[in-house]
């Protein structure tokens, strides 16, 4: 793989397992906070913790947002984890008014208890996987969760990988160069790491 991945610190993020997680799958890692850092890159990986609200906030004020959208409407190379994923769509329950990149139509939406424990959180098995992302994944593997909102994309045909959580709920979405999860393959263990080697083999292709 030439170049490196530039993975998005913009104060808010699980960094530091999931550039270790990148690192033991042999990729090169550098911190992004800037739009020259992505330069040489030869992906970009968003992670995210907290809300859609506050993220969306920090990549602004951070001046990442734009690099980012740019990239995105490049048709670069991107994972996006978590909150990394839902931003990818226009908007979501959980912070009205903010705006996500809008790159996948779609919206993001919260649990409905309904007996269910929310968060959504531990292991849950996929179904119905496809793509570069599950190329060295188990069939129907498992991944951990950790998540109250889930995206509700408009074309079923980006959804990558089916998890149930009282409902059928898209996973993980892939459209061209782009990928990304609600699940944290850093967390996952053996199976995240084949999912991370999967997209870093797909930088090759």
């Amino acid at each position: 793989m030439s170049g490196t991945v530039a993975l998005v610190d913009y104060g808010s993020g699980n960094l530091r397992s999931v550039a270790k997680a990148l690192e033991a799958c042999g990729a090169g890692v550098v911190l992004a906070n800037s739009a020259a850092a992505l330069k040489d890159a030869a992906a970009v990986v968003v992670p995210g913790v907290g809300s859609f609200g506050d993220c969306a906030t920090n990549l602004r004020a951070s001046g990442m947002w734009e690099p980012i959208r740019e990239w995105l409407e490049a048709g670069r190379p991107y994972l996006g984890i978590c909150l990394g994923y839902q931003l990818l769509f226009e908007t979501s329950e959980e912070s009205p008014g903010a705006k996500g990149f809008g790159v996948l139509p779609g919206r993001v939406v919260r649990f409905t208890p309904g007996g269910l424990k929310v968060p959504h959180m531990g292991w849950n098995q996929l179904d119905h996987t496809r793509g570069a992302l599950f190329a060295k994944a188990d069939q129907d593997p498992w991944f951990y969760f950790v998540h109250s909102y889930y995206p509700v994309p408009d074309n079923p045909d980006d959804v990558s990988a089916w998890c149930k959580y009282g409902v059928d709920f898209a996973a993980a979405v892939s459209r061209g160069n782009l990928h990304a999860t609600q699940f944290h393959p850093e967390k996952s263990q053996a199976t995240g790491l084949a999912l991370l080697r999967g997209f870093l083999q797909s930088l090759r292709s």
